[in-house]
């Protein structure tokens, strides 16, 4: 795993993680799936650098390897996470399903219906991102459900994804720069959001 991070200004050992996975299938490029999730958990630590924001919580970047095929990254950090005694994993977001322009979010029933998320979900609702729902997180943060984490997956627009997924199309060429901008930002204002606040 390639791991980046800003550290909390006042809960540097609560941890949220933000993250998507560097290998591919084995035709195509990867740039959906899941190219597109690297660069945009990436530009989540980049975004609230260059605005200037200090988190209250550590942010953690974690672009996992081996998700295709066993997902030994993913295992291995849960396992890790599991087993500190110093760090606390409060939230995990996941970005892949592909770059496009993000709808929602799904997570875990108990964040989803935390009271203070509901002001999050309003805000972000001015923005076109709308659904949100408890369903699957993803692949490389599902381990860390044992520490007792949140899960979230980034949903983006579905109609073109399996036209790309897991094929020769799934190029470099086939991500729009404006779509995948926009998951970042959406992405980064959830971590924002969590570090500054927390899980009530």
């Amino acid at each position: 795993n390639v791991i980046a991070e800003m550290r909390g200004s006042q809960f540097p050992n609560e941890i949220i993680v933000v993250g998507g996975h560097l290998d591919s299938w084995d035709v195509g490029e990867g740039a959906h799936d899941d190219g597109a999730g690297c660069m945009q958990s990436v530009e989540v630590l980049r975004t609230l650098k260059a605005a200037g924001i200090q988190p209250k919580r550590t942010i953690r970047c974690i672009l996992y390897m081996n998700e295709e095929n066993g997902n030994m990254g993913g295992k291995t950090y849960g396992k890790y996470a599991e087993r500190s005694k110093t760090e606390k994993h409060i939230a995990a977001l996941e970005s892949d399903a592909g770059g496009f322009s993000p709808r929602g979010f799904s997570m875990d029933s108990a964040l989803l219906h935390a009271a203070n998320i509901q002001p999050l979900i309003k805000m972000m609702e001015q923005y076109g991102v709308y659904q949100f729902s408890e369903g699957h997180g993803g692949t490389d943060i599902g381990p860390l459900e044992k520490a007792g984490t949140h899960l979230i997956g980034l949903v983006p627009d579905s109609q073109r994804y399996m036209d790309l997924h897991h094929t020769e199309n799934d190029v470099f060429e086939q991500v729009h720069i404006r779509e995948l901008h926009m998951g970042a930002a959406v992405m980064a204002m959830m971590c924002w959001y969590l570090s500054e606040y927390g899980v009530q």
